[in-house]
């Protein structure tokens, strides 16, 4: 028997110490979360989240999560107030996902909080965990070497406490839109986009990290070229800090009397909605993109820096364009826009 089957009918709390200051981080461990009330489903999962300067709708992302404990570090009060939190409830497990880089503090909190079942990680790729020796269930894994993505990398962690996912349930794990989102995307298509029969290109030139930015002049001679053949309604999508990359783009749109809308710091679920509803959703490597994926959009995503097989869309429909040299900028327009035309034949 294992160690951590000895305590399995008595889980009645579980910890997860991750990072989860991003929406692709929630949305990659999302299947985490699923396999842990697969096994597990009469526990209560509490997150421990970061305080950021910037509110993660988790809830909307996450439907297991029972509650949120805020790590703020900000003063001696507010250290001591956290810790009294964590330690108020008996955790029989505490986990910490797969994160880019192996956080001291996140399984310092996951020893503090006293779970008996304390599930990791002790090497990635042969780099060493320094904090490995606090966790009493762990296994190395070698998933850049292998190219395993974000969200088995994830999977992987509790899969060493027997909390599994098979394919179909695995493609279930995704952001649940409701009934009053779904009324809200049809109203926006229908009083914005009446000619049914034209296609919706979902565009979002922006991105959080300038890196995985995809010049702005890139992105107008695209448009264009899809326009000319297509000529089909615009969808542009924005978040806070993508004001000035808007502003361009919009100048240009109306300059060439291209219709388009812009949709702009929407709640998730909302914008879930609505990226279903377009025929393709061209996007940087940004939050909207896992958004799009995990609603089933048909999704193209470019790539810089950061590497496709691990952060890429993941479904059947969606494709990824990884730049050679880690500058997204040398993705050409005609590369992207070739793979458009692929993408946009499947819908006829």
């Amino acid at each position: 028997m294992n160690y951590h089957d000895k305590f399995s009918k008595d889980v009645k709390n579980i910890l997860v110490v991750g990072k989860n200051n991003q929406v692709g981080d929630m949305i990659c461990s999302l299947p985490l979360y699923a396999a842990l009330k697969k096994k597990y489903p009469d526990s209560k999962i509490t997150l421990v989240a970061a305080k950021t300067n910037y509110q993660i709708p988790i809830t909307d992302i996450n439907p297991f999560i029972d509650k949120i404990i805020t790590l703020d570090r900000s003063s001696i009060k507010s250290t001591l107030s956290f810790l009294k939190e964590l330690r108020n409830k008996k955790y029989q497990i505490g986990v910490v996902p797969s994160t880019i880089t192996q956080s001291s503090t996140s399984h310092i909190i996951n020893y503090l909080s006293g779970a008996k079942i304390r599930v990791g990680v002790e090497s990635i790729d042969d780099k060493k965990n320094k904090t490995a020796y606090l966790l009493n269930v762990k296994s190395s894994f070698n998933w850049t070497k292998n190219k395993i993505h974000q969200q088995e990398r994830n999977l992987d962690v509790v899969r060493q406490i027997g909390c599994n996912l098979n394919n179909k349930e695995l493609e279930d794990v995704k952001i649940k839109v409701d009934e009053a989102s779904n009324l809200f995307a049809n109203e926006f298509i229908s009083n914005n986009y009446p000619d049914k029969e034209k296609l919706i290109v979902g565009i979002h030139p922006g991105a959080g990290k300038e890196n995985n930015i995809w010049s702005i002049e890139n992105y107008k001679k695209l448009i264009y070229q899809l326009e000319n053949k297509y000529h089909p309604y615009f969808l542009i999508t924005a978040g806070h800090t993508d004001e000035e990359v808007i502003k361009h783009l919009s100048v240009f749109l109306n300059e060439n009397n291209i219709i388009y809308k812009v949709a702009e710091n929407l709640e998730i679920k909302l914008l879930g909605a609505l990226l279903k509803k377009t025929d393709l959703y061209i996007t940087n490597d940004t939050g909207p993109m896992h958004i799009a994926d995990s609603v089933r959009a048909k999704v193209l995503a470019l790539f810089g820096p950061t590497k496709s097989y691990e952060w890429g869309p993941t479904g059947k429909e969606c494709f990824s364009i990884q730049s050679k040299t880690n500058n997204i900028n040398n993705i050409s327009v005609d590369e992207v826009y070739n793979i458009c035309e692929k993408l946009l034949t499947k819908n006829k």
